[in-house]
């Protein structure tokens, strides 16, 4: 019968008896209406995976494992170049006459280097609406 869905315990119990020589796989077809080769696929994962055997999730992926390391790793990278660009862009020098010249009055209390917008969420203007009159 194609599509039946054997539990766990008899794909184990089957693989077992046939293992342990007290039935051979052509009485246990012809016992369970099974195909040999379905009983050879049970055996052989019994051998590749053991106790972990017909359970879902078991086999762990190793390929998600390293891709999950690769992008930490570049997480990182790119976390460090941020605060690398972040500190320079604090100490960098401002062009007279740019439109940066025009930020928020209070990027100095507030901490912020060239933004055109202070953290207290300002507009560009010459006083900081934040700072009060």
């Amino acid at each position: 019968m194609p599509g039946r869905n054997h539990s766990r315990e008899f794909k184990l119990q089957v693989v077992g008896q046939v293992h342990a020589g007290l039935h051979t796989t052509a009485q246990r077809c012809r016992e369970h209406s099974l195909a040999a080769s379905l009983i050879h696929r049970w055996r052989k994962e019994v051998e590749d995976r053991g106790e972990a055997a017909f359970t879902d999730g078991a086999k762990t992926d190793r390929s998600a494992e390293l891709r999950i390391a690769e992008l930490e790793r570049y997480c990182g990278q790119l976390a460090l170049e941020n605060s690398i660009l972040r500190t320079s862009l604090a100490t960098y020098p401002l062009k007279k006459g740019t439109a940066s010249d025009y930020g928020c009055a209070c990027r100095a209390s507030h901490g912020v280097g060239a933004s055109l917008v202070c953290p207290a969420r300002c507009q560009p203007v010459l006083v900081c609406p934040s700072a009060g009159p």
